[in-house]
């Protein structure tokens, strides 16, 4: 139940994100589509490449790719309602598609036995990979590799499932909760990593 709550979340989430930045990009129909698509599955692609789970596993979800379908033509048919507030509500789903694949990607490589540091790393890429194919192919520097805390908010549930720490489902879906919270925060108050401020000459 926790597995397709997260799918249900998850992917219409990141296939919403992948359509509003279509939107801002002033990509045609077809690349709405495009975009919503790869940012909804692509980081659950790179997840069963990374642990050897057939790729092949991605044509068994007909029931999510049509709620990402549904979702993204949602998008498509009422553009003018998400306005001037695009970068608001690409920040909001783009986060809630992150902490819930992250959730599930670190699921995923804990239930089958993999050591902490793969849960991590699977949880990373679980997270950001569909954000990432999504900024490439809209001409954009990926967001974990800007400033604004991203990935890290990847690595703590990884660190938390992975360790046990978190196991119950109330517990995940705090966690859930919690992540979406604090990336929202962070780019509220700007939180980042930058190394810039050491170097006032670059």
């Amino acid at each position: 139940m926790l597995w397709d709550i997260l799918n249900i979340i998850g992917i219409p989430a990141f296939a919403i994100s992948g359509a509003i930045v279509a939107l801002e990009e002033k990509y045609d129909l077809f690349g709405l589509y495009v975009l919503g698509f790869v940012t909804a599955f692509g980081g659950g692609v790179i997840r069963n490449v990374l642990i050897g789970i057939p790729v092949t596993d991605l044509w068994k979800q007909g029931n999510l790719m049509l709620a990402a379908l549904i979702a993204m033509s949602i998008v498509a048919l009422f553009p003018y309602v998400w306005g001037n507030r695009w970068r608001k509500w690409i920040l909001f789903f783009d986060a809630v598609g992150l902490s819930s694949f992250a959730i599930q990607g670190a699921l995923f490589a804990h239930k089958i036995g993999h050591p902490l540091y793969v849960v991590i790393v699977a949880t990373v890429l679980t997270g950001i990979g569909g954000g990432v194919i999504r900024d490439l192919l809209a001409g954009r520097k990926p967001a974990i590799l800007r400033e604004e805390i991203y990935a890290i908010w990847c690595i703590m549930i990884g660190v938390c499932v992975g360790s046990g720490w978190i196991a119950s489902e109330i517990g995940l879906y705090t966690l859930l909760v919690t992540i979406v919270i604090l990336r929202m925060l962070s780019v509220h108050y700007h939180w980042n990593l930058s190394i810039y401020r050491k170097y006032p000459s670059v």
